[in-house]
């Protein structure tokens, strides 16, 4: 595995548009709402980077952040000029995103690697001419057929699933600090050990 960096820029995957917001593929803004809430900022509309975006502190960096507003498959047009324009490197970005290869419940975290049919992180990896930035996959479940991916991921997930996809990003939160500051390996570990049956108890 490639050896990321300190991350200086996070993207959050989703689609614009009040019918989108609780789908299931907007894992990926979902997560930013939380990372609002924790680091206390707020996301405005910028057109230079078709896209919300924001910047916060922690450890005396800045942290820049990003929901695409472009449309999930052109997610790129959207991140390749935000890290041209702050010069920011691909190993240094982090992309949250919906993963229908994990269960509800659960979130892993990755560097590198294909796009696995993902239409978001296919286009930001065609923008950005590589594959190497990393990834914050939050589980969605797969529904079985590949037919009804689709269909699967527009859709909104039942309240249990919900419960599991929002303790999930919780968790995912909670290692935040060792990611930004470049201790992928750590965060990792961290959070791939967390017990899935507490996602989906309570």
């Amino acid at each position: 595995m490639n050896e990321s960096g300190e991350i200086s820029l996070i993207v959050g995957l989703g689609n614009p548009g009040n019918k989108y917001t609780d789908t299931r593929h907007n894992a990926g803004w979902w997560f930013l709402e939380r990372l609002v809430s924790e680091y206390h900022f707020d996301l405005k509309p910028e057109m230079r980077f078709q896209g919300l975006f924001s910047e916060f502190r922690i450890d005396q960096r800045v942290i820049r952040v990003l929901a695409p507003t472009t449309f999930m498959n052109h997610s790129g047009r959207s991140v390749a000029p935000c890290a041209s324009y702050f010069r920011i490197e691909s190993k240094q970005i982090l992309v949250v995103h919906d993963e229908i290869d994990l269960e509800p419940g659960v979130c892993r975290l990755k560097f590198g690697g294909g796009h696995g049919g993902h239409n978001g992180l296919r286009d930001i990896g065609k923008s950005l001419d590589t594959a190497d930035f990393v990834r914050l996959r939050i589980g969605v479940g797969h529904p079985q057929y590949a037919s009804l991916v689709t269909s699967h991921v527009l859709s909104r997930p039942d309240t249990h699933d919900l419960a599991s996809i929002n303790r999930s990003m919780e968790q995912a939160i909670q290692v935040m600090n060792l990611v930004i500051s470049g201790q992928l390996e750590r965060a990792m570990h961290q959070l791939h050990t967390v017990d899935p049956s507490l996602s989906a108890s309570g």
